[in-house]
């Protein structure tokens, strides 16, 4: 398989298709932007298949470890042995992620990019790379080859799934740090602007933890022009195959969930790579991460939720299948106006004007 290949084969959303999504949702008994998010989820999901009418019965979770060198630099309160115990407990629906995609009877593949450790959990899917990435202070998180080859491990994931939609998380002790260093560098931003407390450090550590990274762009000078070349420098195999998954299911014409802030970069990773695959992606909540929103301002993206949620692991994608699952319903079996008996020209006001007022808006 050749990236290149992949990226080329990434179509852009089917415009006739949304067209006539938006068509379907006049037609249905109520006042027009009335339901929201959801009308536009549902036209976004015409354009993504090709079929105005679509549903969301299988949800799978992707998620992706590894480890990361830089966790030498004391800029996480977890230890690094965390990732692997987390790494197999995501298979046991023992985590926040895990246990959401059990509640809601989502799929969950757990896949090992680059864990510190052998694993011997069955259930984690071994596409090892490395033991973790090198101490990106003083050099290369992993070769531009590794990143490539994590880059289509992610790809491979997400078209040999038979899923309705594809959700994206990760489980690596120090992904923070990495995220806020590939964040800053492709957006060519202050590094203080970036980076979060993470799974909550002191105040020492945080400051520690800036310092880190902005050691760590000035040794390896990623070029900010080459996504491949940062991720290879400041990041890790976890992002690196999140943003390859993000590219595999657009290249299959699915939808594609958004977690939180490590998500965030690594569909930005992949939206600079293909800027075609940016139709494709719907995030889920907002992510306490001060990062997030500047990665989904480079995007023109908006979350779906305000939760002050900033687990990671995928958490937020089983809440953004469900709204997915709404918004299909709603253009499958709402009532039009003619089913429901009702006379719609109290709306051709409405209509012809160029916006309506909802009360209580400005």
């Amino acid at each position: 398989m050749e990236l290149q290949e992949v990226i080329r084969s990434v179509a852009p959303l089917d415009e006739a298709a949304m067209a006539k999504a938006r068509e379907r949702q006049a037609q249905l008994a109520k006042p027009p932007g009335s339901l929201g998010r959801l009308e536009e989820l549902s036209v976004q999901l015409a354009g993504i298949t090709g079929q105005v009418h679509n549903k969301i019965e299988k949800k799978h979770l992707l998620v992706f470890a590894a480890d990361n060198g830089v966790v030498a630099e004391g800029v996480s309160s977890a230890p690094q042995s965390v990732t692997l115990q987390q790494t197999v407990n995501l298979t046991r629906a023992k985590t926040g992620a895990s246990t959401l995609c059990k509640h809601f009877g989502c799929e969950i593949t757990v896949c090992d990019v680059g864990v510190n450790a052998d694993i011997k959990e069955p259930k984690v899917l071994n596409k090892k790379i490395a033991y973790g990435t090198q101490n990106i202070v003083h050099g290369s998180a992993m070769t531009r080859e590794q990143a490539v080859q994590a880059i289509l491990t992610g790809i491979e994931l997400a078209q040999n799934t038979d899923a309705d939609v594809l959700g994206i998380g990760e489980m690596g002790i120090g992904n923070t740090t990495t995220s806020s260093a590939v964040l800053a560098v492709l957006l060519d931003a202050d590094v203080d602007t970036v980076t979060g407390r993470g799974g909550g450090i002191t105040d020492d550590s945080f400051r520690k933890k800036k310092e880190v990274i902005k050691t760590a762009i000035l040794v390896n000078r990623p070029d900010k022009n080459d996504v491949i070349d940062v991720l290879a420098k400041v990041g890790g195999f976890d992002l690196a195959a999140m943003c390859g998954a993000f590219i595999g299911a657009a290249a299959t014409r699915r939808p594609v969930v958004i977690d939180g802030f490590i998500s965030a970069v690594a569909a930005l990773c992949a939206y600079q790579l293909c800027s075609n695959v940016r139709g494709y992606l719907i995030p889920s909540h907002a992510s306490y991460e001060i990062g997030y929103r500047l990665a989904m301002d480079a995007m023109g993206l908006q979350p779906l939720f305000l939760l002050g949620m900033r687990l990671g692991e995928g958490s937020g994608c089983p809440l953004a299948f469900e709204v997915l699952s709404a918004a299909c319903a709603i253009l499958n079996d709402m009532a039009t106006f003619d089913q429901a008996g009702i006379d719609d020209g109290y709306l051709d006001e409405i209509r012809q004007g160029d916006k309506f007022t909802v009360e209580g808006a400005q």
